[in-house]
């Protein structure tokens, strides 16, 4: 039986690390590694003996040139399985050299355009996993004349937006190509102690304290979690176009979630932002 491609963004540290390091021995997937800093990312890589590619998800033209990158590094050969797991928390508003809300690009659009740009050369049977988080529920709610939350910035709030849009986009991803063979899932790893959150003061002070290092699970619990759903059995182990809370499918959703109209009005968007 042929080996997967698995691509897994945001390898280089947290949950993404820990679940490329559990299937270093695996020897069903061929895994490729992509990362922001170099050095975290290469030295991943090189535990697990596995390719890997840098690109910072605040400058689209670094994802783009991602897309390109890992076309030509696999060839022919399809993609199975592409896990969108990049993300990022920031205490303070600002604009990417792109024009977007930092935290909406990095945890959103970035994954979005990848995804996109990869769609040509996704397997009959691929799998698409998004990192979501309960973020899109307490403090997500979307306002599409307003995605960059210029008007009114709250941390939090972009955080939950952007996880909220990566919900949305599961559900538009599975109502569009669930019938060709894709699958696609979002989940919520828990509330995982990693470094996810260094850019926001309020968040890393819990994250980081003397509590927190205590008391919540550690980042091979949340990639146990995503491991989960990278090995698992596509509409039989989970359900695809369904948000998971760790492993158990979860109704308790932020309302907007469920609108159908604004999944199909979020995706036009963001076609039309990204110039897709």
């Amino acid at each position: 039986m042929r080996k997967k491609n698995v691509i897994v963004t945001g390898a280089s540290d947290g949950i993404g690390a820990a679940a490329v390091r559990q299937l270093a021995n695996n020897q069903n997937y061929n895994l490729y590694l992509v990362g922001r800093n170099r050095a975290k990312t290469a030295a991943v890589a090189d535990e697990v003996n596995a390719p890997y590619f840098i690109a910072d998800f605040a400058d689209l033209e670094q994802v783009r040139h991602l897309a390109t990158a890992l076309k030509n590094s696999l060839g022919t050969a399809p993609i199975d399985i592409l896990v969108n797991n990049a993300g990022g928390l920031f205490d303070d508003f600002a604009l990417t050299t792109d024009g977007f809300e930092r935290t909406f690009q990095i945890n959103y659009l970035a994954q979005f355009l990848l995804t996109q740009l990869l769609l040509p050369q996704f397997s009959s049977e691929v799998a698409v996993i998004n990192t979501s988080s309960i973020a899109h529920k307490l403090y997500g709610h979307l306002d599409l004349n307003d995605l960059n939350n210029q008007e009114h910035y709250n941390a939090s709030k972009a955080y939950g937006d952007s996880k909220l849009a990566d919900l949305l986009f599961t559900k538009e991803l599975h109502r569009r190509y669930h019938d060709q063979g894709l699958t696609t899932v979002a989940f919520h790893p828990g509330v995982i102690r990693t470094n996810f959150s260094n850019g926001q003061k309020n968040w890393r002070q819990v994250y980081q304290s003397a509590l927190g290092k205590l008391v919540l699970p550690s980042a091979d619990a949340g990639g146990k979690t995503l491991r989960y759903f990278i090995e698992g059995t596509p509409d039989v182990t989970w359900q695809s176009g369904q948000y998971y809370s760790k492993r158990r499918l979860s109704k308790k959703v932020n309302p907007q979630a469920n609108d159908i109209v604004l999944q199909q009005q979020l995706w036009d968007k963001t076609m039309t932002l990204l110039d897709l």
